[in-house]
This record gives C-alpha cells, sequence and structure tokens, in this order.
C-alpha cells in the first residue's frame, strides 16, 4: 500500500464515524485486501514452518540414530 493510502486510511480510522460513506467504503476495501493478503501470508507461513519442522525432525531423528544425544 502506498504512503499516500496509508496516511488517508489511518485518518478514517481514527475518525470514521464522521467520515462520508465513500471514505468508509475506501477503508472497507483496504482493509479486507490487507486481511485476505495478510491471510494468504500466513497460510504459506504455515505451510513453511510445518516443513521445516519435518526436516529438522527428520535430521534429529538421523542424527540420536548415530549415537548422538
Amino acid at each position: 500500500m502506498s504512503t499516500l493510502k496509508e496516511e488517508r486510511l489511518k485518518t478514517i480510522i481514527v475518525d470514521y464515524k464522521n467520515k462520508s460513506n465513500g471514505e468508509l467504503k475506501f477503508a472497507l476495501e483496504e482493509l479486507s485486501s490487507d486481511f485476505e493478503e495478510t491471510k494468504g501470508m500466513l497460510v504459506k507461513l504455515t505451510y513453511h514452518l510445518d516443513s521445516v519442522e519435518k526436516i529438522y525432525n527428520d535430521v534429529l531423528e538421523e542424527y540420536k540414530k548415530r549415537g548422538n544425544k
């Protein structure tokens, strides 16, 4: 999001009760977009974290099989 959009969104959020419907619609669209983008990143990070954990556990198991603790 550009700096101008961020600043506009901040001013709307601070005083949303006194903003026009157009401003509220802009805020809702930006917040919805940010929510979906963040949710997508969290899903990708979750898959990545699961993958890293599995690899770690596989390597640890092999390490222990070799007599290490």
